[in-house]
């Protein structure tokens, strides 16, 4: 197959070929939606109930981390009208400050941030499968042999083959049009939000909730921690479940009318996700009272209990089925915008110059997505992904400040010369936020923040190479 691909590429002419503009307004509402609704939201209730704060206090740390991912969303809708080329962030920070912070943040995403999220995700997935229908495991035997105590690759090994091949299949998948990737996402994120107002319906409906079910449970961190770090850390929770409302913004040059369409579907999706989370959570509180949920165990998933509650075996196979759709979902949707970034990075020499190829025929960045997914598969088979990701969780938040500051310099500029809904007060707002959350995540994890950075900086060498390679 890639050689006939090489074969027409020499035939086409590269500059006469471009993405193909076929994503309306609704898709890119469910693409945002897709992508923030993975598998966090039914399960970070466990954590959060472990914090020893009150039902309406884990509802109060949804409905803030919701607040703040809205004015983030009014930043980067914001943002999203300075260009209709794909790239998102990557393009946004390159306009802002240049092509250096550009490249570490795009290098980032390829290195760790986005190919680990693809990997973990995968990971999820295969894991979910296997609770389901046991996955064979044919390396068991080598699965003590280490790499330097650290990688050790045959651990699971049927589990990494199984998520390996689900990423080379969606990777195939997108690299055969957008389209394919769209209609899909359509499908999967329709299911996802049957299932959590099937939830919502049954915790408001049917559950009888506890006469003590609003009471504080008391646990050892309320002695040791002051109660804003303990509500930081509920934010945190929920943080996770609202990421990836931005990531849309990747595939700008997909999108029809994307300086219109890209701030209506982030606005919209981020707004309306906010709802069904708070929603989802007070449901499931009425269901499991408080001191329930903090006896959960780690691997527990609270839906799926809540569901066996409310409808008994049937309602829990329902609820792993639709978090192994989830996953699978989100898994295809992230394919496609990450591939999105390396090609706009490959378009502006600051990446491998082949990534920046469209397919002839399919109009997709090929080269990109297989780009993508052999350093994720790289990764899933090592297992290091749950660590780097974590690792670079500080250098994330950081870089949604500085693109902030982006749209505040390109306003005072008059690079973006539309009216920005929410501008100047949500960017500021966003800013404010999100630095007093990030310097919580460096007080809590001061050598995991650093070493976060110091693993972002690895790419400094990279942006000479490819400037140098590059330069003309």
């Amino acid at each position: 197959m890639e050689d006939i691909t090489e074969k027409q590429n020499t035939t086409v002419d590269q500059s006469q070929i471009s993405l193909n503009r076929v994503v309306g307004v609704f898709t890119a509402i469910l693409m945002v939606s897709g992508n923030m609704i993975g598998t966090g939201v039914f399960k970070k209730l466990v954590p959060m109930s472990q914090t020893g704060m009150s039902e309406s206090s884990i509802l109060l740390a949804w409905v803030v981390a919701g607040i703040i991912v809205i004015l983030g969303a009014f930043t980067f809708a914001g943002l999203s009208k300075l260009t209709t080329e794909s790239g998102g962030a990557y393009e946004y920070l390159r306009v802002s400050f240049g092509g250096f912070p550009a490249f570490l943040m795009g290098w980032g995403l390829f290195m760790i941030m986005g190919s680990g999220s693809v990997a973990a995700v995968a990971f999820v997935f295969s894991q979910s499968v296997n609770s389901l229908i046991t996955i064979p495991d044919p390396l068991h035997q080598w699965s003590h042999i280490s790499i330097a105590n650290y990688i050790y690759p045959f651990e699971s090994s049927g589990i990494k083959i199984f998520a390996v091949i689900t990423v080379v299949v969606l990777s195939w998948f997108n690299y055969r049009g957008v389209k394919n990737s769209a209609v899909l996402n359509n499908i999967v994120t329709g299911a996802k939000i049957l299932g959590i107002l099937f939830l919502i319906l049954g915790g408001l409906i049917l559950a009888v909730p506890s006469h003590n079910s609003t009471a504080a449970v008391q646990t050892a961190t309320e002695g040791t921690s002051s109660a804003l770090m303990v509500f930081m850390a509920a934010m945190l929770s929920a943080f996770w479940a609202y990421d990836g409302f931005t990531n849309v913004t990747a595939i700008a040059g997909e999108i029809k009318d994307p300086k219109r369409n890209i701030p209506i579907a982030i606005i919209t999706a981020v707004t309306s996700v906010m709802v069904l989370y708070v929603l989802l959570n007070y449901a499931f509180m009425r269901v499991m009272p408080l001191h329930e949920l903090v006896g959960l165990g780690e691997n527990q998933i609270v839906a799926t209990e809540v569901a066996g509650k409310l409808t008994g075996n049937t309602g829990s196979m329902a609820i792993s089925l639709l978090i192994m759709l989830s996953s699978f979902g989100t898994l295809n949707i992230i394919i496609l915008f990450y591939s999105r970034v390396y090609f706009r990075m490959a378009q502006e020499g600051a990446f491998f110059k082949s990534a920046a190829k469209i397919h002839p025929q399919y109009r997709t960045p090929y080269n990109a997505l297989w780009y993508s997914m052999i350093w994720s598969c790289i990764l899933i088979l090592t297992g290091t992904f749950d660590i780097l990701t974590n690792l670079v969780i500080f250098t994330g938040f950081a870089f949604y400040i500085l693109q902030s500051f982006g749209l505040i310099k390109l306003k005072k500029k008059k690079v973006i010369t539309e009216k920005v809904s929410g501008y100047p007060v949500a960017p500021i707002l966003f800013i404010i936020f999100t630095g007093i959350f990030l310097t919580g995540v460096f007080i809590d994890n001061p050598v995991q923040s650093i070493t976060g950075i110091g693993l972002i900086m690895t790419g400094v060498p990279f942006y000479f190479y490819f400037k140098n390679k590059y330069r003309k």
